[in-house]
């Protein structure tokens, strides 16, 4: 689990980091109204999209299978459901159009079906990466896949300086990846639907969670869009964006690469215990400050990195940041249920979040618009902590101080650090010139990992160095340090005389 989790996050990483460059490219080169209008079309793409959401690459990895017919059928109907959300989307494109009030999205939905057709004649051997545990080769994959958008997306947005560029890179990078697929497996699939029956049985709940996944994500994006126009959803959507990066962007790889070993450790006693406490402890030690450290540099990093124009970012980031440092608790859960076969207690679940979650969502939009969304995401996600978390824990029969042993540390360590860099940038004068901006910023996150790092030793100490995440990071770092130091550049040859 280590070295799959070490493989996905530096993939996911690596995916990010193209993507923030990019965003922060095309951030500077088009305009907000551009991303807005990309945003909606996207927004009703995914809504269709949810039609292909049964998550064969899930159950095929669930149930450990390696049966032809199982990846031969799932390729099939994945190719079946693409054709059929590329013809729902050229016969709405007009009326969602006329909903947003934008006559420009019957085009870009038309063209951005190109991409879901290619997309469903994917590689389904891909998936043996993942369930076969090779996720050198899954991180080979994802990576070269983000390459083909960004360098179709960039070179564009200078050439056609509109939200063109966006929607060609969407196609391109979709086609292209498809195409990947075939070169990177050898496996060669086969139109069948021997096996229908056996996939659907567990993939229809996969399929009423992730539509009510949808609505919990992307129910803004028709709310905002909606009420207060393609402005304020592309202030929504970057802020989103940023905020998703140390939280969410980290664990999700973490969780992708946990997911087969979960599977394997489901069938043993206990096993799938100790393995979700043990993942909750790292991910808690690693993330929770950089979540942290995001919402207390706000003022910092938006002017620095999106530019002046997106200065209304700047609550709606802290808020989201708040956010994600709520579902950060909640994470990793949903590894654990599908691994378990539970993929009905996951749909449930996600039922009652969005039902809350649209019931406060919609109101406050309407009164405070983006900022409104915001804060609605943050309320629902402390709403739902004791909820989720409950059954999680009544469900692999964990204690909840058992549970809060081996991230108790790393919470109270980044709330200290949150409250000395949330002071150092309030004492700070407001500067605009983007080289004090990254002074600013690099001084801040010095601070920030040298309180935290100090905070986390403090704390463990004082508890008696208990086994757990901070000991897992000592055992793998503190090697790696000695041998650092122990390399000393070789002399040249006349120094010794």
């Amino acid at each position: 689990m280590a070295r799959g989790a070490i493989w996905m996050v530096l993939a996911k990483l690596a995916e990010r980091s193209l993507g923030l460059i990019s965003t922060l490219i095309l951030a500077r080169v088009l305009l907000p109204p551009d991303f807005g209008i990309v945003a909606m079309a996207m927004s009703f793409v995914a809504l269709l999209e949810l039609i292909t959401a049964f998550g064969f690459d899930t159950t095929l990895i669930q149930k450990q299978t390696s049966d032809r017919d199982h990846y031969d059928t799932a390729w099939t109907f994945n190719i079946l459901l693409g054709g059929v959300v590329a013809v729902l989307m050229v016969l709405c494109a007009p009326a969602i159009a006329n909903f947003y009030r934008e006559p420009a999205l019957t085009l870009v939905i038309v063209a951005l079906a190109i991409g879901s057709v290619t997309q469903g004649f994917q590689n389904i051997g891909v998936v043996a990466f993942r369930s076969e545990m090779q996720f050198n080769k899954e991180f080979s994959f994802l990576v070269a896949k983000k390459l083909i958008g960004f360098v179709i997306t960039i070179p564009l947005a200078f050439i056609l300086d509109s939200y063109w560029a966006l929607v060609i890179g969407q196609v391109a990078g979709r086609t292209g990846s498809t195409v990947l697929s075939f070169l990177v497996h050898p496996y060669r699939p086969r139109f069948t639907l021997k096996s229908s029956s056996v996939l659907l049985n567990f993939s229809k709940w996969l399929l009423i969670g992730n539509c009510l996944g949808y609505l919990r994500e992307r129910s803004s994006d028709w709310v905002i869009g909606r009420v207060s126009g393609p402005g304020a959803l592309a202030t929504f959507n970057i802020a989103y964006e940023l905020a998703a990066l140390p939280s969410s962007e980290l664990a999700a790889p973490i969780n992708r690469a946990v997911f087969p070993a979960y599977a394997r450790l489901a069938a043993e006693d206990g096993g799938l215990r100790g393995g979700y406490l043990s993942v909750m402890a790292v991910i808690a030690l690693l993330i929770t400050p950089a979540v942290l450290g995001l919402a207390c540099t706000a003022p910092v990093v938006v002017p620095l990195v999106l530019g002046p124009k997106w200065l209304d970012t700047i609550p709606i980031l802290v808020l989201l940041s708040f956010f994600g440092l709520t579902m950060l608790v909640q994470t990793n859960a949903h590894a654990a249920y599908l691994a378990l076969g539970r993929a009905k207690l996951a749909a449930q679940l996600n039922m009652v979040h969005v039902t809350v979650q649209l019931a406060a969502m919609i109101p406050l939009t309407i009164k405070y618009g983006a900022t409104g969304a915001a804060s609605a995401y943050l309320i629902v996600t402390v709403i739902m902590i004791p909820i989720s978390v409950g059954v999680t824990l009544r469900l692999l029969q964990i204690g909840v101080l058992q549970f809060m042993a081996g991230i108790w540390r790393p919470l109270a360590a980044a709330g200290v650090m949150y409250a000395v860099v949330h002071w150092f940038i309030s004492l700070e004068p407001e500067g605009t010139n983007p080289m004090e901006l990254a002074v600013e910023l690099a001084q801040a996150a010095l601070l920030g990992v040298v309180v935290y790092v100090g905070m986390v030793l403090l704390l463990w100490v004082l508890s008696g160095k208990p086994y757990g995440a901070e000991r897992m990071a000592l055992d793998r770092s503190l090697p790696l340090l000695q041998r650092l130091l122990k390399r000393r550049p070789a002399l040249p040859a006349n120094a010794e005389k």
